[in-house]
């Protein structure tokens, strides 16, 4: 396979890092990066704050579960959907703008997720480690008073960035057969019968702290309560109606 096929099967999760800033060339040189993902009809919504002040980032680490990684990473981004840009720019012709349509949050909840992970694999090729960090929606409202984010924009998630102080396994995936099928849905329960045996044996060795779990059961916490109930409330208080 040629190298950024290889770098892209090469991703892990970085969570310690080394005491080296990101300089500020860089982070624009992946910003820019990031706006290079395709954006529904070219609305690019997206906007990402860089938090740098140590103690918005020490609140930002206890709302999203005492992720200390977000204290210590060399930067760290919060990634928002933003439909107030657009939608003003559009008033700004003369337009009768619509808001708070469901398609506007998903429009732009895709934008900033693709522009996201373009930056991811940008930052992988210069040699820094990523680490998504969704809990950020734990407490989205506490977030977006801490960024000062306005109506019709939401906090998606963060990203650490930095250049990694170890080296973990890369994590299997599902077999290629589970995900690509053919003309139709088709049952996959014998390969992620399958899967459970690989990642049983992947935990029983990984370098961070074996542990004795599959990927089924590892599903359990994200399905066995409601997952943040706030989000629905959350984002129509944020102006995304879902109409």
């Amino acid at each position: 396979m040629n190298p950024t096929i290889e770098l892209l099967k090469s991703h892990r999760s970085i969570r310690k890092f080394a005491d080296r800033p990101v300089s500020r060339e860089l982070l624009e040189e992946l910003i820019r990066a990031g706006q290079a993902a395709a954006t529904s009809s070219h609305v690019q919504a997206c906007s990402v704050i860089h938090v740098k002040n140590p103690e918005k980032r020490a609140a930002i680490a206890d709302y999203a579960g005492g992720q200390g990684y977000v204290a210590s990473c060399g930067a760290f981004l919060v990634f928002c959907a933003d439909m107030k840009r657009p939608t003003e720019a559009a008033e700004r012709t003369g337009a009768r703008v619509v808001r708070g349509m469901t398609e506007h949050l998903l429009v732009a909840t895709v934008d900033t997720a693709l522009m996201a992970q373009n930056v991811a694999v940008a930052a992988e090729s210069e040699g820094l480690g990523i680490c998504y960090i969704g809990g950020i929606r734990n407490d989205p409202r506490a977030v977006s008073d801490l960024l000062e984010l306005p109506q019709h924009v939401y906090p998606v998630f963060g990203m650490c960035l930095g250049y990694p102080a170890h080296d973990p396994d890369v994590k299997p995936r599902l077999p290629v057969e589970a995900i690509l099928k053919e003309d139709r849905y088709t049952d996959d329960r014998e390969w992620v019968e399958a899967f459970d045996d690989t990642m049983h044996a992947y935990y029983r060795s990984r370098k961070g702290g074996p542990k004795d779990s599959t990927w089924s059961q590892n599903l359990t916490p994200l399905f066995d309560t409601k997952l943040r109930p706030h989000m629905r409330e959350f984002l129509v208080e944020r102006g995304f109606e879902m109409k």
